[in-house]
């Protein structure tokens, strides 16, 4: 089964895994992985009951860490170019998704007076001052 991790508590060594608007708990014994369960990564794993065992990142949460995924050209062409940068194309490719979503809606109700705001971002990803994804991952 696939899911995402909604929580985990360190403390206690224990998270929840959501499918399907159904909730797997599971414990840091059954986490097969070298890296910390984190939220909102993707999962492979076996229910037994409302327990879940053998968990595993998938996707792009698979434990390649620091590996640069996306392109830091792209990523300025997309925060500087007025048609992707006033709906924060951007923040979409680099996976921000909320923020992306906030700047377009600021964009919006400013009626495209908020596009200062994308091609800031973008002179700051040229000048190296933004340099990850959403994953910690550097830009290439």
């Amino acid at each position: 089964m696939i899911g995402k991790i909604k929580s985990y508590d360190e403390k206690t060594q224990t998270g929840v895994i959501e499918l399907d608007e159904q909730f797997y708990g599971f414990h840091l014994d059954d986490w097969s992985e070298s890296v910390a369960p984190r939220i909102e990564s993707s999962v492979l794993f076996e229910a037994e009951g409302d327990t879940a065992t053998m968990v595993t990142l998938i996707g792009n949460y698979a434990p390649t860490p620091k590996e640069a995924v996306k392109s830091r050209r792209i990523a300025i062409a997309l925060a500087i170019f007025p048609l992707t940068a006033i709906v924060g194309g951007h923040r979409w490719y680099l996976g921000f998704y909320k923020m992306a979503m906030i700047q377009t809606v600021v964009t919006a109700m400013s009626f495209g007076g908020g596009y200062l705001w994308p091609f800031i971002e973008g002179v700051l990803i040229f000048m190296g001052k933004m340099y990850e994804d959403s994953e910690g991952r550097p830009l290439k």
